[in-house]
């Protein structure tokens, strides 16, 4: 089988697609013939070694893949069987979807749901599912569309722009926020409204400011979402799921007593097997076809390095597909 393997020495990681015995695969009750993975923004941080993902070498990276079930030693699995996984620590703590197998828990597979092939999984992947979660989360705090603007930030980048095609389709009004003007018609074609630049929102402000926004999804953190949080509506909630911005957070208790905010933390990782695939048949029912047309690129294994390089770099936009086979 190949693999992207990972490597360090003297503190320098290093990303090579090598052949690798199966029977060096870790162990687990279920091995996974790989067709499809993605490149997810924590994938690009473990190859290049920007980030301490791994603690552990040699390791295969892949935080998420589609595949169909070579052999289970689970009665929930079947040979042929066509399953996804995401999150569980893999690709991180355990070899993950660079490859051309994976062995796995059971616990840890989702059957393929209905409407969906590994392929659109993948376009949907890790950073699709963090999306819905960041939704439903908006949604059971009570804020529906009509309400006013969801901020998206982030938004050309995997979550964000599975997001603004989620909330757009659901009736929300949505504002991207995007670092970058070549992204604005793609967000557009999302159904972004209204495009913000990261300046806008990425400042120091009072603790409380005019209220702008009914909900968000933030993927930046720190400074950001502080003045995400002094801006949203009473009654708003802001559901946050990334810290590429940061991990501080400097605000006050103000815009949650006095406007009555709700600021949900949004985990895909270690999300229940029910929660996740009742955020799985949402993403089925509400994504628009387009979407996995829209939003998606195509790489080799070969070209996952480079790319994991460009991706830190704001050099890609939507989700990036790995053809395994």
């Amino acid at each position: 089988m190949q693999a992207l393997v990972l490597e360090q020495s003297e503190g320098r990681t290093t990303a090579i697609v090598r052949p690798l015995s199966p029977d060096a695969l870790p162990a687990g009750e279920v091995t996974v013939d790989i067709d499809w993975s993605s490149l997810n923004y924590k994938d690009a941080l473990a190859i290049t070694g920007k980030g301490k993902i791994v603690r552990k070498f040699p390791m295969v990276p892949g935080i998420d893949f589609a595949g169909r079930v070579h052999h289970s030693e689970d009665p929930r699995f079947h040979t042929g069987q066509d399953v996804l996984l995401t999150g569980w620590g893999v690709g991180e703590n355990h070899w993950g979807g660079l490859a051309e197998q994976a062995r796995v828990k059971g616990d840890w597979l989702v059957p393929m749901p209905e409407g969906l092939d590994g392929r659109k999984a993948m376009i949907v992947g890790t950073a699709g599912l963090t999306a819905m979660l960041c939704v439903m989360a908006i949604e059971e705090g009570g804020v529906l569309p009509g309400q006013g603007d969801i901020l998206v930030t982030g938004a050309s980048g995997g979550v964000g722009s599975t997001a603004v095609a989620l909330l757009s389709a659901l009736g929300y009004r949505v504002t991207a926020v995007s670092g970058r003007a070549s992204t604005h018609d793609y967000l557009r074609q999302l159904g972004a409204t209204e495009i913000l630049s990261r300046a806008d929102v990425d400042k120091e402000t009072r603790p409380l400011e005019k209220q702008r926004w009914a909900g968000a999804v933030d993927t930046a953190g720190d400074r950001t979402l502080a003045s995400i949080l002094a801006q949203t509506n009473y009654g708003g909630v802001v559901a946050a799921c990334g810290l590429a911005g940061g991990f501080g957070l400097n605000t006050t208790v103000m815009p949650f007593i006095l406007r009555n905010i709700r600021l949900q933390g949004i985990d895909s990782v270690n999300t229940p097997f029910a929660r996740r695939t009742d955020a799985w048949r949402r993403v089925v029912k509400t994504l628009p076809a387009a979407f996995y047309q829209q939003a998606a690129r195509e790489i080799t294994l070969h070209e996952a390095a480079e790319s994991a390089a460009k991706l830190l770099n704001n050099g890609l936009t939507g989700r990036t597909l790995v053809k395994i086979r």
